[in-house]
């Protein structure tokens, strides 16, 4: 039992990399909004920029976030096939 959970918490799932990318695009769009209002002085260019770059954002992010999973750097060697699934 502590050895399947130990294990399962090395194997980052999509739904995980999913929930993440969500959560961090929240956080960074409030961020590009609060910052464009800040240069522009306009609140709607501001929510302009951040309604564009939430999605394109979450997309990189989250191809990003699944190439680093597919890579054994910093990581211990894992088996070839546990990343088959996931």
């Amino acid at each position: 039992m502590i050895l399947d959970t130990i294990l399962n918490r090395r194997q980052a799932s999509i739904k995980r990399h999913l929930a993440k990318t969500f959560t961090w695009r929240i956080i960074g769009t409030l961020d590009t909004m609060v910052l464009s209002w800040f240069v522009t002085g306009n609140p709607m260019t501001a929510v302009k920029i951040g309604g564009l770059e939430v999605f394109t954002k979450m997309v990189l992010y989250f191809i990003h976030e699944r190439v680093w999973f597919r890579l054994n750097f910093g990581l211990p060697h894992r088996p070839e096939n546990s990343d088959k699934n996931v």
